[in-house]
């Protein structure tokens, strides 16, 4: 990167002074872009190129197969260029990630350093997918990124910031402890700050510690707040922390894709799994995520599917970072084509190819809705979404349809094939059930159980994933109750 970005700094003389400020970079870029920051009225297609974005990251953009920008990025990356703070608000699979990333690493380009940039995910699995795209998008500058999440070890994370990265992705309360506890890490010279999925960020109550995070970054500085929707709480921290912000808004707040054909299961509680199965029997052909409401069913119904012969693998929050990506990994290369997960998986995940979502629980709310069923039906493509509902989730329902302003269709199945399925089913269920109590996982108990529970790094600091919440996290001293909001927040 050093001697491409030399060699761009040379032949630019504004390039050739110190570190420009927040104010020279705006005053660089309303000189190039000498238009408004949105985008122009005509109906012209649009290229990054037409956005100001360097030859160089516009290869990469053709490299990653991004053929044309997406609204969000149409509207938000013109601004960025010209110096404003932005705030974003897109629905899921937009393209946000690009809209942030593209204006981070041009400025890098013309003013290489250490810690210049700091984006903000609420979970492990966003962060590692942001950082594997910038890394991509700035191939040609040779970034540096360091993921620091928790789950992971904190000396490895401390060598990777004595690197001096580029471009810090992390979570905030990992973060926090490097801050606290790493000598020689601060991040005062940081130039852009990004939080994204912001709405979700607060919602899991990281406020404080992205308070105590605003204090030791510089407030000369950009900062991009991207979001789903816009909550008091981010709007509150929107007045403490962007100053004089453009506001970019390409969807209403709870959307869904015109691609996606969304149904509707109506059954009985008891006979859930039977109707899962018959459902996964149907579309076995199809790639598909079912969310669970606790880390106890996301385990028992991958353990279940595999007994009867399907390629399941589950994901939530009580397994070790290193189980969660290889989980994500196989699920993402084919490996396994049925990916069994708590709301960890919601949110921000591109995962490519994914036909079909499957609502084991309904999600509490319409939001959480968007997010689940926005996994598949991306970037243009068709998906299909299966909510099953049962007699007390009725009016749960009425309300998301409410919301997205659509009627999901009933999805019809044969009742005489799903009643053939029970005594499969209950086997599969006992055998599940017995390896889950041997293995000590899901709060089973069982000597494993608690010989795995003193292990060091069973109790490892997690970030406050979304199945915390919602329940099926053990509480440290009564292994058989599962607890919402019991473990460590923010790690």
């Amino acid at each position: 990167m050093s001697s491409v970005a030399s060699s761009s700094r040379s032949a630019s003389p504004e390039n050739s002074k110190a570190s420009p400020s927040s104010s020279d970079n705006e005053n660089v870029h309303s000189t190039r872009n000498s238009q408004s920051p949105g985008p122009s009225n005509d109906d012209s297609p649009r290229t990054f190129a037409s956005l100001g974005i360097i030859p160089e990251l516009c290869q990469s953009c053709a490299t990653l197969a991004f053929k044309a920008p997406t609204p969000i990025q149409v509207e938000a990356i013109p601004s960025a260029l010209q110096g404003r703070d932005v705030i974003g608000l897109a629905q899921t699979g937009s393209g946000k990630t690009a809209a942030f990333s593209l204006p981070i690493l041009q400025k890098l380009w013309e003013n290489p350093q250490p810690f210049f940039a700091l984006i903000l995910a609420p979970t492990r699995e966003l962060a590692y997918q942001i950082s594997q795209q910038v890394t991509s998008l700035g191939s040609p500058l040779g970034v540096r990124t360091a993921v620091i999440v928790g789950g992971m070890d904190m000396m490895s994370q401390s060598i990777a910031l004595s690197k001096r990265p580029h471009v810090i992705v992390a979570t905030p309360g990992r973060l926090m402890d490097h801050l606290e506890n790493t000598k020689g890490f601060s991040l005062k010279n940081v130039k852009f700050l990004v939080m994204d999925e912001a709405d979700r960020l607060l919602d899991m109550d990281f406020g404080p510690i992205i308070d105590k995070i605003l204090k030791v970054i510089p407030k000369e500085r950009n900062t991009y707040l991207f979001s789903a929707t816009m909550t008091t709480k981010v709007a509150k921290l929107q007045r403490a922390s962007l100053n004089k912000p453009v506001r970019v808004e390409v969807a209403t707040k709870y959307s869904t894709v015109s691609t996606l054909l969304q149904h509707y299961l109506l059954l009985p509680l008891k006979a859930k799994d039977t109707h899962l199965l018959y459902i996964v029997t149907e579309l076995s052909s199809c790639s598909m995520i079912i969310f669970t409401r606790t880390v106890v069913d996301a385990q028992r119904l991958s353990i279940m599917l595999r007994r009867l012969g399907f390629p399941a693998i589950p994901l939530h929050g009580q397994m070790s970072q290193s189980l969660r990506l290889a989980s994500l990994n196989k699920f993402k290369s084919g490996g396994r084509s049925i990916l069994v997960a708590t709301d960890v998986a919601s949110r921000g995940l591109d995962i490519p190819l994914v036909d079909l979502v499957v609502n084991y629980d309904m999600p509490i709310n319409s939001k959480d809705y968007v997010h689940r069923v926005g996994r598949t039906a991306r970037a243009g493509r068709s998906g299909k979404s299966i909510t099953m509902v049962t007699q007390y989730d009725v009016e749960i329902l009425q309300r998301i349809e409410a919301h997205i302003g659509k009627k999901m269709e009933n999805f019809a199945v044969d009742k005489e094939a799903v009643a053939a399925f029970s005594e499969t089913v209950a086997r599969a269920n006992r055998e599940a059930a017995l390896e889950m109590r041997e293995s000590g996982t899901g709060g089973g108990g069982g000597k494993r159980g608690r010989d795995k529970g003193k292990r060091k790094g069973w109790d490892d600091e997690r970030d406050r994933d979304d199945d915390v919440v919602e329940g099926g996290m053990p509480a440290k001293r009564n292994k058989n109750k599962f607890t919402a909001g019991k473990g460590k927040k923010g790690r």
